[in-house]
């Protein structure tokens, strides 16, 4: 079993930057990749990055492809998002995922935080 916490998330001007972490607990936790999904209101849940169980391997959505980066892995129990150059349309809440494999499927992760929001003013 897997329990996820993420914070970080608030209000920011765009052009700025803020770091979500995903504080994870559970004695398997290091036998997990750890993904960062969001959702904006009356859209569906979509990819954003992960990182492999090693933390040696990450990917991103095109959508956030060098403004965003993710760390930490490798059996750490925290994983961050940092997250820069924001625009209106990254305004979502995000959530952290566990899960056997790095993928972009939500339904292929296994445990869910309860997400932060993330604003973006213009």
């Amino acid at each position: 079993q897997v329990q996820l916490v993420e914070s970080g998330g608030g209000l920011v001007q765009a052009g700025g930057s803020l770091r979500l972490s995903c504080a994870a607990s559970g004695r398997t936790f290091s036998r997990y990749a750890m993904g960062w999904f969001r959702q904006a209101p009356g859209k569906e849940r979509e990819f954003v990055a992960a990182i492999s169980r090693s933390g040696g391997s990450t990917s991103y959505a095109d959508s956030v492809k060098g403004r965003f980066t993710i760390s930490g892995g490798n059996a750490k129990n925290t994983v961050y998002l940092q997250m820069n150059s924001l625009k209106p349309e990254d305004t979502a809440v995000y959530y952290c995922a566990a899960g056997p494999v790095t993928t972009t499927t939500p339904t292929s992760y296994d445990y869910w935080g309860q997400g932060t929001q993330v604003t973006v003013s213009s």
